[in-house]
């Protein structure tokens, strides 16, 4: 795959050196010297990554950030001289997956970007994966038992007994993940994967609430949970055997 790199940049020089380096690395690589040209490839072109200045006439690298995350998920790297700590902050803060300060040099960029897209593409691959699953099982109308439970997934109904138990959203999608990977260790990242896209704002402490609210739900003994079990420095197991 070839990704798509466009630089951001109003110093000419700046601007042919990071594009010789991308160029060379096999990079397609568009360029732009203001807000208003950088806007116009974005109209034409599916851009995977921003090399993003902060300085630049017009619009400033955070305007131009905060617009585009508002509308995209493309990644952002922003690339300026200042080393004032706000300018980092605002900068995360308005959407940008990373920040380095000039002088830098042009091979350390490429590898930020490098690991940059390979994260994002194994975020992507995952939720597809995720969004294939869960086709899946609304297609098989498929109810799921163990220990006391029944889990009706189509209808999304847990019960215990003749007891109905209500779940959030979050919580039901949560536990599809489990139910769906039973007896195998999840981890935080792996369990965000499936639901993240559902879920504001997730986090790896996501999980951990989500996780604690089920067990509040359904476990007998929260001290001794039988059913979500914690496996330290990895993860999470769903424990019982699933029919």
């Amino acid at each position: 795959m070839t990704y798509k790199i466009l630089i951001v940049e109003d110093d000419p020089i700046v601007r042919m050196k990071f594009r010789g380096h991308f160029f060379q690395a096999g990079y397609t690589v568009y360029e732009a010297e203001n807000g208003a040209a950088m806007k116009a490839v974005l109209g034409n072109e599916k851009i995977d990554l921003i090399l993003l200045d902060l300085n630049l006439p017009g619009e400033d690298g955070i305007q131009l950030t905060r617009e585009v995350r508002n509308t995209s998920d493309i990644a952002i790297i922003m690339v300026t001289g200042r080393t004032d700590p706000i300018d980092r902050i605002l900068g995360l803060e308005m959407g940008a997956d990373d920040y380095v300060t000039k002088p830098v040099e042009p091979r350390e960029l490429l590898v930020r970007a490098k690991n940059l897209l390979w994260r994002i593409q194994l975020t992507r691959d995952a939720l597809q994966q995720a969004e294939a699953a869960w086709s899946q099982l609304e297609k098989d109308d498929s109810r799921f038992c163990f220990m006391d439970f029944e889990f009706d997934v189509t209808q999304r109904q847990l019960s215990k007994g003749s007891e109905a138990i209500r779940l959030t959203k979050a919580e039901y999608e949560l536990l599809v993940a489990f139910i769906t990977h039973p007896s195998r260790v999840l981890s935080r990242g792996r369990l965000l994967n499936l639901i993240s896209h559902r879920v504001d704002s997730p986090s790896d402490r996501t999980i951990d609430v989500l996780v604690r609210r089920l067990r509040n739900k359904m476990e007998e003994s929260i001290k001794n949970p039988k059913i979500f079990i914690t496996v330290h420095g990895e993860g999470y197991l769903f424990a019982p055997e699933v029919m």
